[in-house]
């Protein structure tokens, strides 16, 4: 093999010859230099890419890690802030029911202690076999839900409950009941008698209750008083409108201690006993009248208050 050597000015030529193994040995070796140099660049090439690609992998996985993490968060703050408003409606409602409770309570005049909305009711017993099992988040909120409902609806009952008591306590204040004293007899019934002044027969349209003069003389049911002052015949009289077409009187009166228009409650003191007017001794002239006409007030006196 013949290997021509040029000068730069060409002028000058040299051959060198090779033997045809060290030729071969030669561009065996510039041929396994030029592999080995492409395989190196590839090999870098491939590393860089793999290491880019394990990478990106990582940082997708954090992210997606991330994105779990963030909506776990969200869904917790949810459900807390749900569970928050549900237990702030439900104390709301268990309020009102308590308060609801104690007018009942009142209104029906149920004995003292019986029932304390103040307290937990009172429960025990042996302790038994654990039924439920472990609640999720979303079941106590439906739990809760369901015992709002609840008390929403105790919550209705009892009003209706309280406007009955109210009607019906309402009735039987305003309904005449009981002696218009705390003391004294009964001197002269309803009806004909014999006039104290003129002897003859005469109408009496109330009852007499005879006793100590400046005795309490007590109103029998709730009403208005519509008149207080001299009358001619009673003296001193107080006129109560209790409602339901319902008046009282009560005449003959040393003192009035209310005044027209004031509100007056069942057993309240109204007058003090006197024998002021048309009268033979200290006295409280009780009368009862419905729709207008005058009625035996004895049905009503032995009533219990």
């Amino acid at each position: 093999m013949n290997i021509i050597l040029l000068s730069k000015s060409n002028r000058q030529i040299r051959t060198i010859n090779l033997h045809s193994g060290v030729a071969l040995f030669l561009v065996s070796l510039v041929v396994a230099l030029t592999c080995g140099l492409a395989g190196y660049s590839i090999a870098g090439y491939q590393t860089q890419v793999a290491t880019a690609s394990d990478g990106e992998v990582e940082y997708s996985l954090v992210i997606e890690q991330q994105a779990i993490v963030d909506k776990a968060v969200r869904e917790s703050r949810d459900a807390v802030n749900a569970l928050n408003s549900k237990v702030a409606e439900i104390q709301a409602k268990a309020i009102r029911v308590d308060a609801l409770g104690k007018r009942l309570v009142d209104l029906a005049r149920l004995e003292k202690g019986e029932f304390d909305f103040d307290s937990v009711p009172a429960q025990g017993g042996p302790s038994g076999a654990l039924l439920a099992e472990e609640v999720e988040v979303v079941d106590f909120i439906k739990s809760l839900t369901r015992l709002s409902r609840q008390l929403k609806d105790r919550e209705e009952q009892l009003w209706v409950l309280e406007t009955l008591l109210l009607n019906k306590t309402l009735k039987d204040e305003a309904m005449p009941a009981g002696r218009p004293v705390r003391s004294g007899w009964l001197s002269s019934p309803f009806g004909k008698r014999t006039d104290p002044f003129t002897g003859k027969k005469a109408s009496h349209d109330g009852v007499d209750f005879a006793g100590k003069m400046g005795s309490d003389v007590l109103v029998v049911a709730g009403g208005i008083v519509t008149w207080s002052g001299d009358r001619y015949g009673y003296g001193k009289m107080v006129e109560v409108d209790h409602g339901n077409g319902y008046v009282t009187r009560y005449g003959h009166n040393k003192e009035n201690l209310v005044g027209v228009g004031a509100t007056v409650k069942k057993g309240q003191v109204i007058a003090l006993m006197g024998s002021s007017g048309r009268s033979t001794g200290p006295h409280v002239h009780f009368e009862v009248l419905h729709q207008g006409r005058p009625v035996n007030p004895e049905k009503y006196v032995w009533v219990k208050r």
